[in-house]
């Protein structure tokens, strides 16, 4: 019999609710009038930390969602009749349902990737297309911070591949929905980011903050000038300005300060690491390479991921290695971890007693 399941999921760090401390920024900002879009100290203050942040100015506009923000990203980045290289597991590319394609009537360039990361050698395929009145011009390359197979590019990987595609006279994007956890994972606070995204070239990024203890709250941030007026009026159109922008940039000052939003992603990041550790004292190599970030990717039979899926969810990630993906976030417990190894241990010695 199982026991109770966790008080957390295992099945993203979307299921993860909004870390206390920016659920009393948002409380604290609830007071009195502000303008609206943008218009408020609070928002004007975010813009000012990113500078900070970053060791440089940039240009910032607060969004919504995931989706959205990657789309007013690569708005603002492509020219006419421009295409967006990508790997095939990269969210734009496997999990918008076509929304770039649809929104900004451009095409995806989808090479196979490894771990889903895009190689040197992709990018020079793809882009003998340039010149070529019959074929899309690759404008953009579109990387993942980390990425949906929870793979981590070094710094050298990303300043190569930024010097490869600028060579070309492309732009490059990063998709940092879970940027947070990549630069925790690489240790050197926000110089670790400003490493791995200023010095390295990347142009434009999309900033998580809702995997992070956020609620509705991502940023795109262009690294390269950009006009700021440009900027508004396209997110205008891609519907990512929101009214009570001051809700989304209280958020951000909460994470920012003292850089918390890195101290969060490092406890996702160990709770995966404890997890991979015990998964493996149960089922060996099925756990899986150790977890670079906050997600593992174990291999199971359906005898013991369907009964422990039923008890406490997680996704299936490929059905045809029999891979599913478990993830923590940054509310997840030892306790969480120790319970759900419990429960893995009953699923595999149940299925073990079947045969």
């Amino acid at each position: 019999m199982f026991p109770d399941p966790p008080g957390c999921s295992f099945a993203s760090d979307n299921a993860a609710g909004i870390h206390p401390e920016v659920l009393a920024a948002i409380s604290e900002a609830n007071s009195g009038h502000a303008l609206a879009y943008g218009a408020d100290r609070w928002t004007s203050n975010v813009e000012k930390e990113f500078n900070e942040l970053f060791g440089k100015e940039v240009s910032v506009f607060l969004t919504l969602n995931g989706t959205g923000t990657n789309i007013l990203a690569l708005a603002t980045m492509l020219r006419p009749g421009e295409s967006v290289l990508c790997t095939d597991w990269s969210h734009i590319n496997d999990d918008e349902a076509a929304a770039p394609e649809r929104i900004l009537s451009t095409k995806l360039i989808s090479t196979p990737s490894e771990g889903g990361k895009m190689s040197v050698d992709s990018v020079h395929a793809r882009a003998e297309a340039l010149g070529n009145i019959h074929h899309a011009q690759p404008g953009v390359l579109s990387l993942t911070q980390a990425t949906e197979w929870g793979t981590t590019y070094s710094i050298d990987e990303l300043g190569e591949l930024c010097e490869v595609a600028h060579s070309y006279g492309m732009r490059v994007h990063l998709d940092g929905a879970r940027i947070a956890n990549a630069v925790a994972a690489l240790g050197n606070g926000r110089t670790g980011l400003r490493q791995m995204v200023v010095e390295t070239g990347i142009d434009t990024m999309s900033f998580g903050g809702t995997k992070n203890g956020l609620m509705a709250a991502e940023a795109v941030i262009h690294l390269t000038p950009y006009p700021t007026q440009l900027g508004q009026h396209l997110r205008k159109q891609v519907n990512q300005l929101g009214s009570k922008m001051r809700f989304v940039a209280a958020q951000f000052l909460a994470a920012l300060k003292d850089d918390r939003w890195l101290d969060w992603a490092s406890h996702a990041n160990s709770m995966a690491t404890v997890l991979h550790s015990g998964a493996t004292g149960i089922i060996g190599e099925s756990a899986g390479p150790p977890p670079a970030v906050n997600s593992m990717f174990p291999t199971l039979a359906d005898a013991v991921a369907d009964p422990l899926r039923e008890w406490c969810f997680f996704w299936g990630w490929n059905s045809a290695s029999s891979q599913h993906r478990w993830m923590t976030s940054w509310d997840t417990t030892r306790e969480d971890v120790e319970c759900f190894l419990q429960g893995l241990q009953i699923a595999v010695s149940q299925a073990e007693n079947r045969n």
